[in-house]
């Protein structure tokens, strides 16, 4: 049987780092299981936060790759002021941390480059796009956002090309993401980002979610919305090393990216406090961070009863990612504390429920990770201003590592598998 052709147009492919490459990546993947070729359409000349050379090994092999030139305006943004590479990943210094050149660069890349300063990309995308669709008998894509400006090039195909079917993937929200009201937006740009974003979810003829909330809210915004979690791919599991002997050392992990706008400040507090009331904890902790971690949260916790307790191993592949995730007894995840990001599901829960270790994971109230969480059994959910019930969890977990009785016993985890996820797509595809 012949495969179906499908165009997947991702800003992020191969060797780029970090989770926003991975959904895309695994669904490709997966895709001619169940009847689909995928062929990807990327920047040639891309300006990506992070590297990762090991995700070279999921590319399948005789996968098309189409890439054309794109110009961005992010070597002028970094040479105006060093941090602005923050940007790139979505990133910001906020409060009393920002310097004027910070809230200078911010309001230019809030109204100026509307949606994000990949927007230069869009218009020869179309161009090229159109008369490739037609040549190679394409009839249905894939935009994967953010950067949400791949979704105008969906926008634009769609009105050259109104049989198209298109399939706009929202790893993350565009006007309802966290950051984007730090984004020093004018009254114009703000409503021209609304309008957009209105007609991408009007015109795409299915909108993808990656989690329940977010579902729902581009479907009260006119979408139709469907959600597809991330997931954790089971040869990656397959390749996990053994667990080696049982340490002596109680580990709290955090892996990946953490900046000031998901600081759990009173996890900080909270375990500064068990290390100076118990010696027994104080003895066997470590807190360990493999990502890139914020210098000013990394200076604050460096200046605590903590210091002597750190292990930072900056950043890793994601294979050597998941065997730290293995050698911890506890697994950090955080999100941002406003409500309009409970639906945000870190695409590395999933890696955490696969590991089997217990997750601690803070966020606002009612989120879906503390739904995934209660459905798998897999740990607990707090709110930013939670201290003596974090610390009576932690303590509980420890006391429980310490007897040799701290379990990992996950439950219904395997409906997040890639595999199956992807089933979930060739399904609604």
């Amino acid at each position: 049987m012949e495969q179906k052709k499908i165009l997947i147009i991702t800003y992020y492919w191969p060797p780029a780092g970090g989770p926003g490459v991975q959904r895309w990546l695994k669904f490709a993947k997966y895709l001619p299981d169940f009847g689909w070729k995928p062929i990807i359409y990327t920047p040639e000349n891309p300006s990506y936060p992070l590297i990762d050379e090991t995700l070279m090994k999921d590319v399948p092999e005789n996968i098309e790759i189409v890439r054309t030139k794109i110009w961005e305006p992010y070597q002028l943004a970094e040479k105006l002021n060093k941090s602005n590479k923050k940007f790139k990943a979505g990133q910001f210094d906020v409060g009393k941390n920002q310097s004027w050149k910070s809230k200078l660069s911010i309001w230019v890349r809030g109204n100026f480059f509307i949606p994000d300063a990949r927007v230069f990309w869009v218009k020869p995308s179309i161009q090229f796009l159109e008369k490739y669709l037609k040549e190679n008998n394409i009839d249905t894509i894939v935009t994967s956002g953010p950067p949400h400006s791949l979704h105008l090039i969906g926008l634009g195909l769609k009105e050259k090309l109104p049989n198209l079917k298109w399939i706009a993937d929202f790893r993350d929200p565009w006007t309802e993401i966290s950051y984007y009201k730090h984004l020093k937006l004018t009254k114009s740009s703000d409503k021209k980002h609304h309008q957009l974003e209105s007609a991408v979810f009007k015109t795409a003829d299915i909108t993808l979610a990656t989690s329940y909330t977010d579902a729902e809210n581009f479907r009260k915004a006119g979408a139709n919305a469907v959600c597809i979690t991330n997931g954790f791919d089971e040869s990656d599991a397959s390749e996990r090393t053994e667990q080696k002997e049982a340490s002596t050392t109680f580990v709290l992990s955090y892996i990946g990216v953490l900046e000031q706008l998901r600081n759990p400040e009173n996890l900080w507090k909270a375990l500064d406090e068990l290390v100076k009331e118990n010696t027994e904890f104080a003895k066997h902790f470590s807190l360990k961070f493999v990502g890139r971690i914020d210098d000013k949260i990394l200076h604050t916790i460096e200046n605590s009863s903590l210091k002597d307790h750190i292990v930072n191993l900056g950043y890793l592949p994601h294979g050597k990612a998941v065997e730290e995730m293995q050698t911890s007894e506890m697994l950090l995840i955080t999100n941002f504390p406003n409500e309009s990001s409970k639906g945000i599901i870190p695409g590395k829960i999933f890696e955490y429920l696969a590991s089997g270790k217990q997750i601690l994971s803070f966020g606002p109230e009612q989120a879906d990770v503390a739904k995934i969480l209660e459905e798998t059994q897999a740990g607990k959910h707090f709110g930013y201003h939670d201290s003596e019930t974090v610390k009576k969890f932690i303590l509980e977990k420890f006391e429980l590592w310490r007897n040799g009785t701290l379990s990992e016993n996950t439950q219904h985890i395997e409906q997040f598998s890639r595999r199956n996820l992807t089933k979930q797509l060739s399904e609604i595809l």
